[in-house]
């Protein structure tokens, strides 16, 4: 029998919601029903405040769905949501205590792992997951024990960089095992939907779903965890930085003045939020042909570097736009790992090399 998405829903609507005392569906609670052959993928959408409140609720959801005839798979996820308005949309007379608002806001630290390192970039197609991938399995072949976090949910392409597949296991329905490869652990969107669907998700679920792959996933003893940011600064960004303590930041540009115009933004932001930026990276600095040598600038050169000088934060490094790069890539194996005597490579492993030995890293 072939169970589709509206016999998904009935079986939903026989479990009761706690707080409203309607069913889950009809309150709004069970969202994002996906049926994908025999396998079935939902989220419960809660208040913050009530997650122990529904993880029964999620149990027996869970277990509801997994008796329909021709379900042989079941993916049960609670996101949080939350009725507040930000903080500074907040009415003054409704501000609480600076104390208060202070110790609800304190970052926390993600446990076993040491230092938390995002990479942005303030536009995209820059490059920011190559460079993500690159210097993680550089790290690691430096002996660090290097965690990668791919939070772009609705473009993760950590999968396809690190050459992993296969569904993360869930040995209790709550915390869940990352896959590795190249001597690194990781962790994406990308891994829990299929290759092309789509994620239609709202900032609250987006800021849900981070936590989750933040602190429910047994990172292990890490001495960095990466987190490879979306474009822009948005509700991922906002959500890491205030939820979460980040030792530090990298942007990563091109030359071009277009997309150095939105890497200051992001550098801005990460000022705003109080976390340091350790540098920036210029990709797609330099293309030489590799047929007569030819130097040519595709995308202009020193762009980054100048930008850099002026808002004084450091120039890590310069990666040039090589087609060895994105075949690398495409095929699951990063430069640094497929070819590390290269000179792309080299300069990935000196942005390593840096970050090692300024302990960011």
């Amino acid at each position: 029998m072939t169970v589709t998405r509206e016999t998904v829903l009935e079986a939903l609507r026989t479990i009761a919601d706690p707080v409203s005392g309607s069913d889950i569906v009809s309150a709004g609670i069970a969202r994002a029903v996906t049926v994908e052959g025999s396998t079935i993928r939902f989220v419960l959408e809660i208040d913050p405040g009530k997650s122990g409140t529904y993880g029964p609720v999620r149990d027996r959801a869970d277990a509801v769905v997994a008796a329909l005839p021709g379900v042989e798979k079941v993916s049960a996820m609670l996101t949080a949501h939350s009725e507040k308005a930000p903080p500074d949309l907040r009415p003054q007379k409704a501000a609480q205590p600076q104390q208060q608002q202070q110790q609800q806001q304190a970052p926390q630290k993600v446990p076993g792992v040491a230092r938390i390192l995002a990479v942005a970039s303030g536009k995209g197609g820059v490059g920011k997951s190559t460079v993500s991938a690159n210097i993680a399995c550089a790290l690691a072949m430096q002996g660090r024990r290097v965690g990668l976090l791919d939070a772009d949910v609705y473009g993760p392409s950590q999968p396809k960089m690190l050459g992993v597949s296969g569904r993360p296991a869930s040995p209790d329905g709550k915390t869940i095992l990352p896959l590795r490869n190249h001597g690194v652990t990781m962790m994406s969107m990308g891994l829990m939907t299929g290759e092309d669907q789509a994620v239609i998700w709202r900032g609250p679920m987006l800021m849900g779903a981070l936590q989750q792959m933040l602190l429910q996933v047994q990172w292990g003893e890490l001495d960095v965890l990466i987190v490879d940011l979306p474009p822009g600064t948005g509700d991922v960004q906002m959500t890491l930085a205030q939820k979460t303590h980040v030792d530090g930041a990298i942007v990563v540009s091109t030359p071009q003045d277009v997309a150095l115009i939105d890497a200051r933004k992001g550098i801005d932001m990460f000022r705003k939020m109080n976390v340091p930026v350790l540098g920036m990276i210029e990709n797609m600095s330099t293309h030489i042909c590799s047929h007569c040598g030819h130097e040519e600038h595709v995308f202009g050169h020193g762009g980054v570097a100048q930008e850099a000088q002026k808002l004084n934060v450091p120039l890590l490094g310069e990666v040039p736009l090589h087609l060895d790069v994105r075949l690398a890539g495409d095929s699951g194996t990063p430069i640094v790992a497929a070819q590390p005597e290269s000179a792309q490579a080299k300069v990935f492993l000196d942005i390593a090399t840096q970050l090692v030995d300024a302990g960011a890293a």
